[in-house]
């Protein structure tokens, strides 16, 4: 961010204490590269502060909530207990991911050979398809074939998706197959259907763990599995794939699987 750009009234900002005086204290303001703001010791806790050094150190980040900016006399007004835990939490968190995914891409470029023009204008597509680059990160690692499903091409793709894998925990992943089932006997439609009622029984009672089977025109029928990881997921595949060729084994037809 630009060293002329200003916090807008009511932001919520990442800060480290600079300096700690008798009536405030000087916070240097994150992502505004130059800026200080000033938190009045009435503005620092709850409550009377009988002591600012019990509640503020040199050094220690907090958040902040801009509630004045004053542009002419560049100064600019911090309160640190107008921010609520849930608030903190969230910008702290917020924050981390940012500098995670900075990292992560700033890895990506260097394997794949990219300059700082190229990774910039990488990050910024991705921000712009996804909302922000570490959303863009979470769900590479929860479906791997997320970036080139949202019109991105290229051998990156690749080197992005396994660095996401290997450093975000997504709340739970998605992996995608498909079952090209036919059946030539009196069974017909039947059998098809108890194949793939095989299929999403493999997920029953497994926590956190779905399978969905979708027709995508015959003979072509699509598995969906959302699990907490890619481990269950799998395992939650290769057990459908089971189930389905026991089933399809008693039947005249045929069946072939791809994994999407």
């Amino acid at each position: 961010m630009s060293s002329a750009a200003w916090p807008e009234e009511g932001e919520l900002l990442i800060c480290t204490v600079r300096s700690v005086k008798e009536n405030g204290a000087y916070l240097n303001l994150e992502g505004y590269e130059g800026r200080t703001g000033f938190v009045f010791i009435g503005e620092v806790a709850s409550g009377w502060v009988k002591n600012i050094g019990s509640h503020l150190r040199e050094g220690q980040r907090v958040v902040a909530k801009t509630i004045q900016v004053k542009r002419a006399k560049e100064r600019i007004e911090l309160s640190i207990k107008s921010v609520s835990d849930e608030r903190r939490r969230d910008t702290l968190q917020a924050w981390k991911n940012r500098k995670r995914a900075s990292q992560i891409m700033r890895v990506a470029a260097e394997r794949v050979g990219w300059d700082e023009q190229k990774t910039v204008e990488v990050c910024d597509e991705m921000r712009e398809v996804f909302g922000t680059l570490y959303g863009a990160l979470e769900e590479c690692a929860m479906s791997e074939n997320v970036l080139s499903e949202s019109g991105f091409t290229g051998d990156w793709i690749t080197v992005v998706t396994e660095l996401a894998v290997e450093n975000i925990v997504p709340p739970f992943v998605e992996i995608r197959g498909e079952f090209d089932l036919q059946v030539w006997g009196p069974e017909g439609v039947s059998a098809i259907r108890e194949a793939l009622q095989a299929a999403e029984s493999c997920a029953v009672g497994l926590e956190e763990v779905t399978l969905t089977c979708h027709y995508d025109g015959a003979p072509h029928y699509r598995v969906d599995i959302r699990a907490p990881d890619y481990r269950a997921a799998e395992s939650v595949w290769e057990a459908a794939q089971k189930a389905v060729s026991e089933r399809m084994s008693s039947v005249e037809g045929s069946i072939s699987v791809e994994r999407l």
